[in-house]
């Protein structure tokens, strides 16, 4: 697994708890923590751009894809947002959290 600028700030509270419930194998539970991993990626960084400004956009993917480990990505988006993107990533990922808890073994 990969380290994103981003780990730091993600903290899926009882979605382990959840998948647990959902799935006995324990190769369905790496392949739906796989999928969590991917939609979190999707999440954080889709909320990066929506806050970037698009003339910013190229060179944060093209920061990101040399150092996604590097946590001066989050310097560097609030700088240029002008916003506080420790916290609205925060908020993106209690409400996709939220979602995930809702979900029901009907529907996965």
């Amino acid at each position: 697994m990969t380290v994103l600028f981003y780990d730091k700030l993600v903290v899926l509270k009882g979605v382990d708890k959840k998948i647990e419930k959902l799935v006995q194998a324990n190769d369905e539970r790496q392949e739906l923590w796989q999928m969590v991993e991917e939609i979190v990626h999707h999440k954080v960084l889709g909320c990066c751009l929506t806050h970037l400004p698009h003339e910013h956009h190229h060179q944060f993917l093209e920061m990101f894809h040399a150092r996604p480990h590097d946590t001066k990505l989050l310097e560097y988006l609030d700088i240029k947002s002008k916003k506080d993107m420790k916290k609205i990533i925060k908020e993106e990922i209690k409400n996709l959290t939220k979602d995930l808890l809702l979900l029901d073994s009907h529907k996965v």
